[in-house]
């Protein structure tokens, strides 16, 4: 028999018919789907060979029907592929276990495997063996908060939040209406108007201690465009500012720099003795300087000005901590 796949939409459609003991037939089938009976015929088969459907065709009725009344097609149709691409989700979504929505993915993949035809021939256990994946380190975030930032993010609901800007513990009461939410480098946050700041800010989840929906209902501005807000930004960070950004990199680091779309609108100038120079626009320098910093030695910024007297500042208080007065006493007292 040749290979072929139908339209999953199709075998649906018989399947109903079937169940539905309509007496289904080639003739019928194709012509209420506008289809060849041919085809029909091929789906047919296909139901019988690979998804094992217990169908029999009644004589007297001049159609099919199903041997075993509870029998009904999967909703989903995977081959071999396709579960190796739900394995794949699955493993890239454990760095989201640390949050509550985790044990429902993990009900669905279950649903997915239980929906799927004896003939599936991938083993997960096997799989499990020769695939790894390292998630990067994630925040905590408290199942009370993640429910509640969430709810009033579906329902378009404002939320009563004591929250803590990062370093400090003292925590801000504030009200807040969730726009959008960001996962970044194992960190969540909420995108939300702020009424006492008046004005859109990021909340970190890890820092809100505490989260209740207000009963108050709000509507999301219809010029405001995630995408659009944030097309410039290097990182979480963004404001309305630009800022023309290049950084040198040397020929060590090159390859490394080329192998990696770090920024949306980058461009990169190869020089003579292999080192290059990127250029882009960006609307926060912060993480701009931290990224430039794990360089070290093989990258330097070249503009803005302001960036590079950030760096200048940054490298002048670390190597304060590695020499002199401070180096000896750190001797003396370890």
């Amino acid at each position: 028999m040749k290979k072929f796949k139908p339209q999953h939409s199709r075998l649906l459609f018989i399947d109903k018919k079937i169940r539905d003991r309509a007496f289904p037939n080639c003739a019928t089938l194709a012509e209420e789907w506008e289809v060849s009976a041919k085809t029909i015929q091929r789906d047919l088969d296909y139901m019988r060979t690979m998804l094992d459907a217990p169908m029999a065709y009644d004589a007297k009725m001049r159609g099919h029907y199903y041997t075993e009344e509870s029998f009904h097609l999967p909703a989903i149709a995977l081959n071999d592929s396709d579960l190796f691409a739900v394995f794949i989700a699955e493993k890239v979504l454990k760095q989201y276990e640390n949050t509550p929505i985790y044990p429902r993915l993990q009900s669905l993949f279950a649903k997915i495997a239980e929906s799927l035809p004896d003939k599936i021939t991938i083993d997960p256990a096997q799989l499990n063996d020769r695939f790894s994946f390292f998630s990067t380190p994630h925040s905590i975030i408290s199942e009370q908060v993640w429910e509640t930032v969430f709810t009033a993010l579906r329902t378009s609901q404002s939320a009563a939040i004591n929250h803590a800007k990062p370093g400090e513990t003292d925590l801000s009461a504030r009200t807040i209406d969730p726009y959008h939410v960001v996962s970044f480098q194992g960190e969540w946050y909420v995108i939300a108007f702020c009424h006492a700041r008046q004005d859109i800010r990021t909340f970190a989840l890890s820092r809100i201690n505490n989260a209740q929906l207000t009963g108050h209902h709000f509507n999301v501005p219809e010029d405001f465009d995630f995408q659009q807000t944030t097309r410039d930004r290097f990182g979480i960070q963004w404001s309305d500012k630009q800022h023309d950004v290049r950084i040198w990199f040397s020929p060590a680091a090159a390859p490394y720099i080329r192998e990696r779309e770090w920024h949306q609108g980058q461009e990169l100038h190869e020089n003579s003795d292999k080192s290059i120079i990127m250029s882009f626009t960006a609307s926060h320098l912060l993480e701009i300087k931290k990224w430039v910093l794990s360089w070290g030695g093989m990258a330097r910024v070249l503009a803005p000005p302001m960036l590079i007297n950030d760096i200048r500042k940054e490298l002048e208080r670390s190597m304060g901590n590695y020499g002199g007065a401070d180096e000896k006493r750190d001797h003396q007292t370890g």
